[in-house]
């Protein structure tokens, strides 16, 4: 499913109108019939269309991201998959005020890099890192990863951002981020590691063990390249119930 397929961000249409759209044949904006719907939620939609088109020739996906309810942002990625950064953090606590954080893993096309607090991890490179990125996905980073990295290193994340985590609830798939891998099937190949072994990890790296910071990066590095794979079983599972479903139904 692609942005083009999508009406909900018009102002006025919500899942039932989209839906009925659908059923009537308009699956995709090339397709739209204003009969379907009033004059006045038809000029809208027109509106919408012609500087939506505006917005996807420049790659910019961010007006579409803040009209987009948190649960359907997934229809974002296939308009900008080489672009999308999986992020994740590894940190010493919850608080972003009495905490900090020590390892970044962001993953973009084929590449993952990693930053290292005291290394390489630096408001610079982050910004950097997000001004190469065309949408951002996170598993809880709405309320956690992005406040902390703000808030610790003072940038702006203004990246449009899909956090996995309410579209796989959408779904029925609820609990932690590797509960939810190992439920549809996506594999790691090192040992199950929590945020309390992040910690330890980092501690003991800060203590003169070197392995001990290689293993905590290789798990932060999985959590991102493994948000790969799940966004995109997710955003199947999501396209089959709502678009497919509809169109079967036309």
């Amino acid at each position: 499913m692609r942005i083009e397929n999508s009406f909900i961000p018009v102002r006025g249409v919500g899942e039932t109108t989209e839906r009925r759209l659908w059923e009537n044949g308009v699956t995709h904006w090339e397709e739209f019939d204003g009969s379907v719907v009033g004059d006045t939620l038809a000029d809208r939609i027109e509106t919408f269309i012609d500087e939506g088109w505006d917005h996807l020739e420049r790659g910019d996906v961010s007006t579409f991201a803040e009209a987009l309810p948190a649960a359907s942002r997934w229809r974002l990625y296939e308009n900008v998959r080489e672009e999308t950064a999986f992020l994740d953090i590894e940190t010493t606590g919850l608080s972003a005020d009495r905490n900090d954080v020590t390892t970044v893993s962001i993953h973009r096309g084929d590449e993952t890099k990693t930053f290292v607090q005291g290394r390489d991890l630096t408001a610079r490179r982050l910004e950097a890192e997000l001004e190469e990125s065309a949408l951002l996905v996170t598993f809880n980073g709405q309320r956690f990863d992005v406040p902390f990295l703000e808030t610790c290193y003072d940038i702006d994340v203004t990246v449009p951002h899909v956090d996995l985590m309410y579209p796989c609830k959408k779904v029925g798939l609820d609990g932690g981020l590797k509960a939810i891998e190992r439920e549809v099937g996506i594999g790691r190949d090192m040992p199950d590691l929590s945020g309390r072994d992040a910690v330890r990890l980092w501690h003991e790296y800060e203590s003169g063990d070197d392995a001990a910071l290689e293993r905590l990066v290789e798990y932060n590095r999985a959590d991102t390249e493994n948000m790969k794979p799940l966004l995109e079983t997710v955003a199947g599972r999501l396209h089959e119930s709502v678009f497919e479903t509809a169109c079967r139904d036309a």
